[in-house]
């Protein structure tokens, strides 16, 4: 050691970037954490049913790539996606939504990836990202990041006010307006078509770009489907599109896609590049094989109506199971039901005994860009049975009746 240095206390290294000491840990899996102990019913986590994954298909589809081309699916590939996986999404667009090829596609480790390389591609720090509220917590958490402005969008029980964004695009200049349109997280609701076509007109009058979150949209349970925002006039130059099959394939594949116009999809790449090279090989040829030889559609309906009879089992128990006065939707697909409780009551502290009794959920709170609502509440209602969501339903129940 230096004489000059001998005695004295090391000194510490410098501080983590600000951006990662500013931005707050994500609520729901703080939650998680504590939810995962034995016999916990949790209507917290957005997880897919295990019991439904196509575990036989998807080994199938392992075993056909390795067996067949283990030498490419072992190996480095390229950054926009295998293009057999890419050719295979383009196709899911077909009567859906814009004229598209695999070229339009990049294969992202799971959609959550698609949002953090647009963030990275378009965001400089001090930039406004609107988004609806409450929004996807991940996203808020990514746009922190990016050292971003993030300004709420005034919504009511459908989603996103035309009228209300035309003055925030208009007084505030945003970049970027993020939007999960279809059976929302965390609300489950729905933008009716007619205010898709008007946040795509004032997106092209105003000149700003869309980010269209899409990872619910096959887990319809009633109702018709509705075309992407990416889909109607002025949008389609100006709108990337994340999809994912984590909730219709299996989470754990980790496989998201993103449809993009030409520059930004560039843009996105870069980005990637700099993140991980490219998404899996092996799982993006697994894919491609299982959507080449299983009947996805077949599993998409056989999930639906297990996941039917789940929400209404759901929805029919929260009278008995909410405090009274308590107010909640009945979403036409997804994963979540958005409850409110009556002015009194606090969903956090709600929580602390829902999880002595055995039961969790989300509080809403940290859903919220703006100004949090702390009597609102996220369940899902996705992973457990019925008789699961029954008997969870009871104990919150018993939380409530200890609460008041």
């Amino acid at each position: 050691m230096p004489a000059s240095t001998a005695g004295l206390a090391p000194a510490p290294p410098p501080p983590l970037a600000a951006r990662v000491r500013t931005t707050a840990p994500s609520a729901v899996r703080e939650i998680l954490a504590v939810t995962a102990r034995p016999g916990m019913i949790s209507f917290a986590g957005g997880l897919p049913a295990p019991e439904l994954f196509d575990a036989e298909g998807l080994r199938a589809a392992y075993d056909t790539v390795l067996a067949r081309s283990a030498r490419r699916a072992l190996q480095y590939s390229t950054t926009e996606g295998a293009p057999e996986l890419r050719a295979a999404v383009a196709r899911r667009f077909d009567g859906r939504g814009p004229a598209t090829t695999g070229d339009d596609v990049l294969i992202t480790t799971g959609s959550q990836q698609g949002l953090g390389l647009i963030a990275t591609a378009l965001i400089e720090p001090g930039d406004t990202v609107l988004v609806e509220d409450p929004t996807y917590l991940a996203a808020l958490q990514g746009f922190a990041l990016a050292g971003a402005r993030v300004v709420p969008v005034p919504c009511d029980g459908e989603g996103i006010l035309p009228d209300a964004l035309e003055e925030l695009v208009a007084r505030e200049r945003p970049k970027l307006l993020y939007t999960v349109p279809t059976f929302q997280n965390p609300t489950g609701r729905t933008l009716p078509s007619d205010r898709r076509a008007a946040v795509a007109a004032v997106a092209a009058r105003l000149g700003l770009w869309l980010l269209e979150d899409d990872p619910y949209g096959d887990l319809r349970y009633e109702g018709c489907d509705i075309p992407w925002l990416a889909a109607h006039p002025g949008a389609q130059d100006r709108t990337a599109l994340l999809g994912s099959f984590s909730k219709v394939m299996a989470p754990g594949v980790r496989l998201g896609w993103l449809r993009a116009p030409a520059a930004l999809l560039r843009g996105a790449v870069l980005a990637k590049q700099a993140a991980d090279l490219h998404t899996s090989t092996v799982d993006q040829l697994a894919a491609a094989e299982y959507l080449r030889t299983a009947d996805l559609s077949a599993h998409i309906a056989r999930v639906r109506e297990a996941y039917r009879g789940r929400r209404d089992t759901l929805l029919s128990g929260l009278a008995s199971a909410l405090p009274a006065g308590s107010t909640w939707n009945r979403p036409e697909g997804g994963m979540f039901v958005w409850a409110r409780l009556p002015q009194g009551h606090d969903a956090t502290t709600l929580l602390r005994a829902a999880t002595a009794a055995g039961v969790a959920f989300v509080p809403g709170a940290p859903f919220f860009a703006g100004s949090p609502d702390p009597r609102t509440l996220r369940l899902s209602f996705t992973t457990h049975t019925e008789s699961e969501i029954a008997e969870g339903l009871r104990r919150l129940s018993v939380a409530v009746g200890g609460v008041h």
